[in-house]
């Protein structure tokens, strides 16, 4: 079967440099904290461009450290989109907040920045928008709002790390900016880890102290705090994957490109769209099934293609929730029931790529051939 991303092939093309870099760290033996995990922080921050960058143990320990270092505490809000990974609300919810939604615009799946100022309250100490899918939110818009208000914002770029928004890198358009590495992501590890990057020095600090058990010094821990750190051999490995990123995002920039060419006139989907001061990273190429998109899946998988749906619920819909929303979240809802992302990756095979847009062709056709 197809696979929906194949992160072998990449694998085999760097291959000889990333098990040279994870034999270096075998031999010195510094597994936490290793010279790999500084060395990876100065590249991520100058590839940016922020000041500083915090490495941790994951995207969603990246988000939790966030909250952490802004003083996020019990029956403070923060406000989401009510579509994204559940992660989102999740760390919100640990720390005893209440993570408030807000819908989405239907062009980008982002956050709808119109409705964000009709959910700030005087208990909102954050705003935490998410980069979906690998385009960045209205930033420009959101920061202003914001600024309006003296609210921080946290940028989740867990899918949109390498992409631009006006010019500027992903993860360096808020307060804090905030990415995952887990293996699928635009820039993947072979475990998990993330990362936070700031130009705030007093944030960077607290960052670096939160991330391990809130310590300023060996044993002297002046803070609540989390085991955060980001093991060495995983930095050892973002290293070498660090310097293909662009290539990489290329090569996504065309798998698209493709994806969009053969499928622009196939009337039961609606095709991800950038947005012109953004430039996209496709962590997912992501499409709008117009109707019956169960049997869309279905078919696919009888013909060995995998498409997966991220995601099936919004958060209010998710029964872990303790959670409040200022208003219904219709185009989140639609998105839930309508999204699926197609196999995709920057070494998708031109043949499976080929097959991909022949089949799906083929099962929208018959289904539209079909009455409603």
């Amino acid at each position: 079967m197809m696979k929906f991303i194949d992160l072998q092939l990449q694998y085999e093309h760097i291959k000889k440099n990333v098990n040279e870099r994870i034999q270096r760290v075998l031999e010195h033996g510094q597994f936490i904290m290793g010279p790999e995990v500084y060395e990876l922080e100065e590249k991520l921050a100058d590839y940016v461009g922020v000041k500083h960058c915090i490495t941790c143990s994951s995207g969603t320990d990246a988000l939790l450290m966030s909250l952490m270092a802004l003083g996020i505490k019990p029956n403070d809000e923060v406000i989401i989109p009510a579509f994204s990974f559940y992660a989102t609300a999740e760390v919100i919810l640990l720390l005893g907040a209440t993570p408030v939604c807000v819908d989405i615009d239907p062009a980008t799946y982002n956050i709808d920045t119109h409705q964000i100022e009709a959910a700030i309250t005087e208990r909102t100490k954050a705003i935490m928008p998410v980069s979906l899918y690998g385009q960045c939110a209205d930033f420009k818009r959101i920061n202003n709002i914001a600024q309006k208000h003296n609210l921080p914002v946290i940028e989740d770029g867990a899918q949109s790390f390498g992409a631009t928004h006006h010019g500027r890198k992903s993860c360096s358009l808020t307060t804090i900016g905030c990415t995952s590495f887990f293996p699928t992501k635009p820039l993947g590890c072979y475990g998990d880890g993330g990362a936070c990057f700031t130009d705030e020095d007093e944030l960077a600090a607290a960052l670096r102290q939160i991330r391990v058990h809130g310590q300023s010094g060996r044993y002297n821990h002046t803070r609540l705090g989390i085991n955060g750190r980001l093991d060495t051999i995983q930095a050892a490995i973002l290293l070498e994957k660090l310097d293909i990123l662009e290539d990489e995002i290329f090569l996504r920039e065309t798998k698209a490109a493709n994806y969009q060419k053969h499928l622009k006139n196939t009337s039961l989907l609606t095709l991800p769209t950038a947005k012109d001061e953004n430039s996209h990273v496709f962590g997912q190429y992501t499409v709008l099934i117009q109707r019956d998109r169960d049997l869309v899946i279905k078919l696919m998988k009888q013909q060995e293609t995998p498409l997966f749906v991220h995601y099936p619920r919004t958060i209010p819909e998710q029964l872990a929730s303790s959670h409040k929303t200022n208003a219904p979240s219709p185009i989140s809802n639609i998105a839930s029931q309508s999204v699926v992302s197609l196999p995709f990756g920057p070494y998708l095979t031109d043949d499976d790529q080929v097959n991909v847009i022949k089949r799906l062709i083929a099962v929208s056709e018959k289904i539209q051939s079909q009455p409603t």
